[in-house]
């Protein structure tokens, strides 16, 4: 079922909106899907809306109140497939390759919104969105029991806790007096779940000592029904911190598990090995039976991944978003059941091109959702992201939001020509290298990654390596290896391993440079985890000397050594 609405051309503008804002809102705020195209004549425009019979009629009252007057409207029961493109003339007449002929796009019209406009379509849109939650079962997002010491904590004693545990900052991210007030800390595990044992047996055979810094606060918000954005480094207990409190949700909710329809827990993630691991930290602290799938894009097939979902039934699902978009488009899940969802690493979903696809499967899930989303950064396109799923969500921020890198970290810059950083390498590991050591090599290139591999394999070196270009399976494996010891050094690009979770990691070395400020402190993050001490070499060359001035500001941060010649190059 689709609607077919015919407007104005000169009306076209205002539907598009200022880069595509306005349909992209009308898309989020509807849950249709609305498509523009020419019209049967040079004066107007089709527009097509594609969902539900609500999400229709929400998408073509927030159209009639932009454009103000339909010229048609019609219900289509059964959409046809769009029309075959004209064939286009070859060189010569001949059977030959077509010849594609662009046109130029006509600059885009400037629209200026009436604000009473606006404030009724959001109004009717909310009425709308009230209405469609009435119509799905009732769920349940506040869980927590505030721990008598926690309640007797001053105001005083809440922000000097929160100092000493790494600089936490909590805050509403659009500050209103009619918010709730802001959980405090807790401190210990009992303060958190003293009150569901289930967890707290999971937790003591895991045998923590106590909290992280980011479950401190992390876990009181989350529990009380908020929303919440983390901005964490990996490596910060960040995927605990959301995955107990998922447990309790979904266990807790009105709506008997075997009467739900999909999943109550949605996590979304960046790459295969990051939800792999996601997928295996739940497994820890599973109970009540409560099932979960990963799903992901290679190495197993869309098909494979729908007859799991079939058997299993889970109430969690961990999915990559191609992988889940996949999976959404021929219905093998449904998603208007979620009730929690995460978005892992979203800085790095959206570096990967990932907005697009996150936005198309996540306009199924109910809009009272909760909603966690975790970040490294915080940058404009993620503080988009959070405003368009999260509501009134709380930000809290471990350390400072300004890049810098771990303490437990001891950051060595050896400034080489390019073509010496072979023979600096092969010394080093032949000669300094400890046999306790554990080491990633990050290099920029997958081409490097495997002439490295070789190079090593020649000389006798164990190691293993991993980029985008190998198969799922040799992927797994390398990561296999090197947490369980059988090598000590593995060879990698920075978008394989982002997200690797291998705790005892000693040494980082960054033969290349990566390309941006940002990824030297995650691949320094590698390392120094878990209160441990990590220690981090980059070979710098004349052909990274535009990341110098950015590499000096970190290093002053973290109170690292700094070589003369960097300073230098900043001048060049």
């Amino acid at each position: 079922m689709s609607t077919l609405l015919v407007i104005d051309s000169a009306m076209a503008g205002r539907v598009i909106g200022r880069g595509g804002a306005t349909i992209k809102s009308i898309q989020h705020d509807s849950g249709a899907m609305v498509k523009l195209t020419n019209g049967d004549t040079a004066d107007t425009k089709n527009v097509k809306i594609i969902g539900s019979e609500d999400e229709q009629r929400l998408a073509k009252g927030m159209i009639e109140k932009i454009v103000g007057k339909l010229l048609r409207s019609d219900t289509i029961s059964t959409p046809s497939p769009p029309p075959p493109p004209p064939r286009r003339q070859t060189r010569g007449g001949g059977a030959g390759r077509p010849r594609t002929i662009k046109r130029a796009k006509s600059p885009e019209e400037k629209i200026n919104f009436s604000d009473d406009v606006w404030e009724e379509v959001l109004r009717e849109n909310k009425e709308r969105e009230l209405e469609l939650i009435k119509s799905l079962p009732p769920i349940i997002k506040d869980f927590y029991v505030e721990h008598s010491q926690v309640k007797a904590m001053s105001d005083e004693e809440v922000q000097s806790f929160r100092t000493a545990q790494n600089e936490i900052t909590v805050q509403y991210v659009v500050g209103a007096e009619c918010f709730r007030p802001i959980p405090k800390p807790i401190k210990t595990f009992e303060h958190a779940f003293s009150s569901y044992p289930d967890i707290m047996k999971v937790i003591k055979k895991q045998k923590f000592i106590s909290p992280s810094p980011i479950q401190c606060q992390a876990w009181p918000i989350i529990m009380s029904g908020h929303d919440l954005i983390a901005i964490a480094q990996t490596g910060t207990g960040k995927t605990l911190a959301y995955i107990l409190p998922a447990l309790i949700h979904l266990l807790q909710q009105p709506t008997p598990r075997i009467k739900r329809i999909g999943p109550s827990v949605l996590i979304l993630g960046p790459t295969r090995e990051l939800v792999l691991q996601i997928h295996d930290e739940i497994l820890k602290y599973l109970y009540n039976n409560i099932k979960v799938v990963c799903v992901y894009g290679g190495g197993v097939s869309t098909s494979t991944h729908q007859q799991l979902i079939q058997a299993e039934n889970p109430d969690i699902i961990v999915a990559t978003p191609g992988r889940l978009n996949d999976l959404v488009g021929i219905q093998a899940i449904k998603l208007e059941h979620v009730s929690y969802m995460v978005l892992d690493e979203a800085d790095r979903m959206l570096d990967m091109g990932f907005k697009n696809q996150i936005e198309l499967s996540l306009r199924h899930v109910r809009p009272d959702k909760q909603t966690i989303l975790t970040s490294a950064t915080w940058p404009t396109a993620v503080q988009h992201l959070a405003n368009y799923f999260a509501k009134n969500p709380l930000h809290i921020t471990i350390g400072s939001l300004n890049l810098s890198t771990v303490d437990t970290v001891t950051q060595n810059i050896i400034i080489l020509k390019e073509h010496q950083k072979e023979g600096w390498l092969d010394n080093f590991i032949s000669n300094d290298l400890s046999k306790n050591d554990k080491v990633i090599i990050f290099m920029r290139k997958k081409t490097s990654v495997d002439k490295m591999y070789e190079n090593f394999k020649s000389k006798n070196i164990a190691c293993r390596c991993i980029h985008g270009g190998r198969l799922q399976a040799d992927r797994e494996a390398s990561l296999a290896d090197i947490r369980n010891g059988v090598v000590s050094i593995l060879i990698a690009t920075d978008v394989a391993s982002r997200g690797i979770d291998i705790h005892d990691i000693s040494l980082v070395i960054n033969y290349d440079f990566p390309l941006n400020i940002e990824e030297y402190v995650h691949r320094v993050g590698r390392t120094g985890r878990a209160g441990k001490t990590g220690s981090a070499i980059t070979l710098f060359s004349k052909h990274d000397k535009f990341n110098a001035s950015s590499l000096i500001g970190v290093l002053e941060k973290s109170k690292q050594p700094i070589p003369p010649e960097l300073y230098t190059m900043t001048s060049q």
